[in-house]
């Protein structure tokens, strides 16, 4: 049996960012993915929006991670030429009693590090952005977009220049302890069984799925499962808005926002169904609630404009109607077997956290 370092199961955007992590501190890294290529589930099912940390808790993984990871992304994004665009998002209260609200926003993000929030007067947000309806904003001018596809080509690259190697089609099917590490079985056409003194679990969606493949992890260690799928409109009109423009924050979630990729093209969501399994096809019927909640910043909104565009379903480990649970880096301290580290619910802002999250994994993984 051939035997490695370090085994990171799973391609998406995280599983990319820790294996060059780990490559670049020396590591002999073999990531197995059981797709073709690299981050076709959740990874490719994003935003791509460059999140400034405003909403989570307090103290928490993810707000930390976010306030830092933003900021090591756009460096990352300026030193290995990966496209991106700071355009700013502007959070808009559309009633009279919604001021008080941003206030709130602004000292929670506060609390979270986030101190570049600028509180606009209705006039002073229409100035920058003149379709819009609002009795004010709160600029977050460090939000931005990025190409998702480009950042993950770098990490990709990165990970495979330091030395760490690529196995698709490769699903693990079985691991279980080996001395002081673990056998590793991957199925698909070329079945094999690799030995590693480390294995990190960077699966995603399937990363509760995972888990239970590992012989001997108790099952009081491996979350459920839950699939909020969120589904997105593009719009067949021009979208005339230069920032992304969310509204207040409604029954657990972010309301229908308005992003843009980074071509400039619009798009409006998520509206959130529960789903038992995963598929993501967008009904066009949906389009019917959108129109009220964008209406409300953006009156000018054409009838019959919204089409689908694309769906994604987040990792996430707690049932509908319960807060989502913090960022969960799960290792022998929690679960009792050296040489495993488990990520669970890595939901957003994974995405913008993925560098930070490579680190506090590397950081797990190899102790000063």
């Amino acid at each position: 049996m051939d035997r490695v370092e370090c085994i990171v199961a799973g391609a998406g955007i995280v599983g990319l960012a820790v294996a060059r992590a780990l490559a670049m501190a020396g590591r002999e890294v073999i990531v197995i993915e059981a797709a073709s290529d690299i981050g076709t589930v959740t990874s490719s099912r994003n935003s791509e929006v460059i999140h400034a940390g405003i909403y989570y808790p307090a103290g928490s993984a993810m707000a930390r991670l976010c306030v830092s990871g933003k900021q090591m992304m756009y460096r990352y994004c300026d030193e290995h030429g990966v496209p991106y665009r700071r355009c700013g998002k502007l959070i808009v209260a559309t009633g009279p009693d919604d001021l008080g609200k941003l206030a709130d926003i602004h000292a929670r993000a506060a609390a979270n590090g986030v101190t570049d929030l600028v509180m606009l007067s209705a006039e002073e947000a229409r100035a920058r952005e003149p379709a819009l309806n609002c009795t004010g904003a709160l600029l977050s001018p460090s939000t931005g977009i990025l190409d998702s596809h480009a950042f993950m080509l770098s990490l990709r690259g990165d990970a495979e220049d330091a030395g760490a190697a690529f196995a698709f089609h490769a699903p693990l099917v079985k691991a279980r302890r080996d001395g002081n590490g673990f056998a590793v079985n991957t199925g698909g056409d070329a079945p094999m069984t690799l030995g590693c003194d480390l294995l990190i679990n960077a699966a995603g969606l399937s990363a509760p799925g995972v888990a239970r493949t590992i012989e001997g992890l108790a099952a009081e260690h491996i979350p459920t499962p839950y699939y909020p799928k969120g589904n997105y409109f593009a719009c067949t009109t021009r979208v005339p808005f230069s920032h992304l423009i969310y509204p207040l924050p409604e029954h657990g979630g972010l309301g229908v926002h308005l992003t843009l990729d980074i071509g400039g093209a619009g798009r409006f969501g998520p509206d959130v169904e529960w789903v038992e399994t995963v598929a993501y096809d967008v009904d066009p019927k949906r389009a019917a609630q959108f129109y009220p909640s964008i209406r409300r910043y953006w009156p000018g909104l054409p009838d019959d404009a919204l089409i689908p565009a694309y769906s994604g379903i987040r990792p996430r480990i707690v049932p509908p109607g319960v807060p989502p649970r913090d960022f969960v880096f799960q290792d022998a301290r929690t679960h009792g077997m050296p040489g495993l580290i488990n990520l669970f619910g890595i939901e957003s802002p994974g995405l913008t956290s993925s560098l930070a999250i490579a680190e506090e994994v590397r950081a797990l993984a190899i102790p000063r």
